[in-house]
This record gives structure tokens, C-alpha cells and sequence, in this order.
């Protein structure tokens, strides 16, 4: 919601003040201005980043108007982490061995359908459990194990927000190039026309400047870091996993494993000790 109404704050803000200094909306529909910045930008973006990328950051900005990672999301994630490994802790780590390889009949994951819905955090969890049902892994090992994982993850989770912010840097520039384009063609112009159809086409090119800097500092660039903050949220919540999975691996019993996956959490959404426990209880 608070991403919408900063749109709205933008567009209201610009239109509105220039409207209100007695400018036309009507020279600012300058469909070709528009065309040449959003093809340029596209085509740098699709030369610079491979083939799968668009179609990341594309889904991604859709997200970006709902909020996954709720203070709900976490207290999923953290329960779940406890009926799993309370069960192995009752039953044996083989208890559990139909649970991890088909999670979604399972009747544990089942309730998470939020969770189960992300199929890389899903088998992210069923990965390592299997590891620690194989018994030959020493907690250090795992934990190594975790962070080689952990420090590509980050690489590929903030790819969509680098490559947002790079295309937003470079619109202003492509405004320029607009603009240029746009007296040249006044250039050319010159003693062919009436002074006042020059000073629509050169206005015309200054449209472009503008539109290049407003997209790039209005739209893409807190777009960019938008994605940024998300991607830092989901790591995250993989480090909370990584944290209740390699304590409960060092022995601790499964209500103090996910709490030292809770304490990793961002204080933001993070549940309470109170409000962990008693979700505990329930399950």
C-alpha cells in the first residue's frame, strides 16, 4: 500500500506543480520520446542480463505491492522447523524421511501452504534435512555447507535489484539522447517553419530529459531498491533456517533451535518469544 501512494506522491507532486504553474499535460504526451528511452533502456537491459532476468525482475515488481514476509510468513516458517524436527527428535530422523521427499503430501508441510507455494525455500529445508538424516555431517560441516550456499543465493537474489538500479542510472542519460534527437530534428528545421512550431519540437526534446530523469529517480530507482530490501528479507529467512537447523544438528532440542532461528529474523516482523511458544503449543 505505502508503495502505491508513493507513486500517487510522484505523479501528484510533478503533474501537479507543473499544472499549477500554467503548463499544458498536452505537450507532455510525447509517445516517441517514449519510445526511443524505453527501447533503448530495454534493449541495454536485455544486453546486460541474461535471458531470464527480465522474466525474475518482471515477477518480482509485481510482489512488490503485497509484502511477503510478514510477521505470519516468519511464525509459519519457524513452526514448521518445530513439528518437523520435534518429530525426528521423537521418531528418528527416519520419521521424517516421507515428509522431506515429497512435501506436498506431506501432512506436516501441508499446513504451510504459503511456505510450501516457494519451492526453493521448500527444498531448501528438505536438502538439509536430508543431509542431517544421513548422520555422517558434523555441525561445523554443515554450517560450512550452509554459508557456501547462503553466499551464492545472496549473489542470485540480488541480481533483479542490480540490474533495476543499473537501467535506472542510465535513463537520465537516455533522456539526453532523446532530447538530442529531438533538436536536430528543430536543427533541421530552421527557416522552414514558423518560430512557433520550433518552439513546440524543442520542446518536445526538453520532454525527453524529463522523462528520462523522472523515471529514473521517481519510478525505477526506488523500484531498485525496493527489490533490494526484498531480497535481503528472504535471505533472511534462509539464515533463520540455517540457524534452527544447525543448532538442532549440535543437539539442542527443537523449542531452542527455532529460537535461534527467531532471533535471527529482522525485528520488524520478528514474533515474539510469547507468541513463538504458544504457536508451539498449538501445533
Amino acid at each position: 500500500m505505502a508503495k502505491i501512494i508513493g507513486i500517487i506522491v510522484v505523479f501528484a507532486s510533478v503533474l501537479g506543480g507543473y499544472v499549477l504553474s500554467h503548463g499544458q499535460i498536452a505537450a507532455l504526451i510525447q509517445p516517441f520520446e517514449v519510445l526511443i528511452i524505453g527501447g533503448a533502456a530495454l534493449g541495454a537491459f536485455l544486453q546486460a542480463n541474461p535471458g531470464s532476468t527480465f522474466m525474475q525482475v518482471f515477477k518480482k515488481s509485481l510482489k512488490m505491492f503485497g509484502h511477503r514476509f510478514t510477521h505470519t510468513f516468519y511464525l509459519e516458517v519457524l513452526k514448521l522447523l518445530y513439528e518437523i524436527l520435534n518429530k525426528s527428535r521423537r521418531e528418528g530422523m527416519m520419521a521424517i524421511e516421507a515428509d522431506i521427499e515429497d512435501p506436498k503430501s506431506s501432512p506436516i508441510f501441508s499446513k504451510y501452504p504459503g511456505l510450501l507455494q516457494d519451492e526453493r525455500m521448500t527444498a531448501y529445508i528438505c536438502d538439509y534435512l536430508r543431509i542431517m538424516s544421513s548422520g555422517n555431517m558434523a555441525p561445523h560441516e554443515l554450517e560450512g555447507l550452509f554459508d557456501m550456499e547462503l553466499a551464492s543465493l545472496k549473489e542470485e537474489l540480488e541480481h533483479p535489484a542490480h540490474a533495476v538500479t543499473r537501467v535506472a542510472d542510465g535513463l537520465p542519460g537516455f533522456g539526453i539522447v532523446a532530447a538530442v534527437l529531438g533538436i536536430v530534428i528543430t536543427m533541421a528545421l530552421l527557416g522552414q517553419v514558423e518560430q512557433r512550431e520550433l518552439g513546440v519540437h524543442v520542446a518536445a526534446a526538453l520532454v525527453g530529459t524529463f522523462l528520462g530523469i523522472l523515471a529514473a529517480y521517481g519510478f525505477f530507482g526506488p523500484l531498485g531498491t525496493s527489490l533490494e530490501h526484498d531480497a535481503k528479507e528472504e535471505l533472511n529467512v534462509y539464515e533463520a533456517i540455517k540457524a534452527s537447523l544447525v543448532a538442532s544438528a549440535s543437539g539442542m532440542p527443537p523449542t531452542l533451535a527455532v529460537e535461534f532461528g527467531r532471533k535471527v529474523l529482522f525485528p520488524a516482523h520478528r514474533p515474539s518469544f510469547s507468541e513463538l511458544e504458544q504457536a508451539m503449543r498449538g501445533g
